[in-house]
């Protein structure tokens, strides 16, 4: 160009700030290579840099996540039979903290649960699978909350969905999992709890379940809605079905209700952004909390009975390989897992 010397300006940056320009830059004018660009991105998240500085917002990015994050889920194999057998760690009125998650041992018929479950904070999803009301009894036991009179369960469900929805964002949808046998108590519940029922999706499974019906059981209905006052949010395409084939686990035949994380993780992914908090107000087994953490959601959860709240801990230590993020909060202490005294006694 016959030019010695240009002027240029040098721009004082560390590695994470160089990476988030170059993203940013590339995004005005540029194609994508968009494995690379993923693990940039991750990369810069890793670091708790603010993603956001790149130019993409909340939408783009799961956008650009949902197809990995798709093939990436996983069936556990959490072996919850023999979990079941071993005494409690877990007492009424524990917080557990793991990782990002949080799960309170608690009533979810009480407002003051709901409280110490968000911590200030409002819920962007609701996924859960209350009791059915059947009565099932396995070898560890019958489930709670399983086996009520008819407005009894209806007042049970009442009191648990007005707690739910006091603590759901404008914008947040609903999925809840029921028995059609206990559809009329789970709708009227639903409706008069403030949400409107956009309608009814169907888990289709992939073989019978035996009962005492002439007609063997293949499916379980979810209602889908949101309030009643408020909107909702959809980051899917329109040829979403309201029939989902999912195979049903396996093992684990003391908890029947336990759903597989890939149906699970569906209407997350349907439904929610990366990081936005997933409430589940009937943890159960767990599913829900390892669809979060699969799905890079954070997962809030509830889980009235003790046995079932050491489930969830350990499975989501078998999930994350480590232990080193689990805490429990209990009598204004912070306890990490490892120093818990009767954790070597239930192992």
């Amino acid at each position: 160009m016959g030019m010695d010397e240009i002027e240029c300006v040098v721009v004082e940056m560390d590695e994470q700030k160089e990476k988030a320009l170059n993203i940013a830059l590339n995004k005005i004018s540029g194609d994508w290579d968009k494995d690379k660009l993923a693990l940039l991105i991750t990369d810069l998240n890793a670091s708790d840099f603010d993603v956001s500085l790149t130019g993409f917002d909340p939408g783009e990015l799961d956008d650009l996540f949902k197809d990995s994050l798709k093939d990436n889920i996983k069936e556990d194999d959490f072996d919850v039979d023999s979990e079941l057998k071993k005494p409690a760690v877990s007492h009424l009125g524990d917080i557990w903290l793991l990782g990002q998650h949080r799960l309170v041992c608690g009533d979810s018929t009480k407002k003051d649960t709901f409280d110490v479950l968000m911590d200030g904070k409002t819920a962007n999803l609701v996924v859960t699978d209350p009791p059915y009301n059947v009565n099932y009894e396995g070898t560890a036991g019958k489930i709670k909350n399983d086996n009520m009179a008819n407005e009894a369960f209806y007042d049970f469900l009442l009191a648990a969905f007005q707690n739910t929805e006091a603590a759901m964002a404008k914008d947040a949808s609903i999925y809840v999992f029921h028995a059609d046998t206990e559809g009329l108590n789970f709708r009227r519940a639903f409706s008069d709890a403030g949400f409107y029922l956009s309608g009814t999706c169907i888990w289709k499974k992939q073989s019978l379940v035996l009962g005492r019906s002439p007609y063997q059981w293949q499916h379980e209905p979810i209602l889908f809605g949101w309030k009643k006052k408020g909107k909702h949010n959809w980051y899917s395409d329109r040829k979403q079905t309201t029939i989902w084939e999912f195979e049903k686990p396996k093992k684990n035949s003391d908890h029947p209700t336990m759903k597989p994380v890939a149906l699970v993780a569906y209407p997350i992914l349907n439904s929610s952004l990366s990081n936005c908090i997933v409430l589940d107000p009937f943890g159960g087994s767990g599913s829900t909390l390892i669809a979060c953490e699969q799905t890079d959601r954070i997962c809030y959860t509830i889980e009235l009975d003790e046995k079932y709240c050491d489930v969830i801990v350990k499975r989501y230590i078998e999930q994350v390989g480590n232990s080193d993020g689990v805490f429990l909060l209990r009598d204004g202490s912070k306890i990490r897992y490892c120093d818990l005294p009767d954790v070597a006694t239930a192992d």
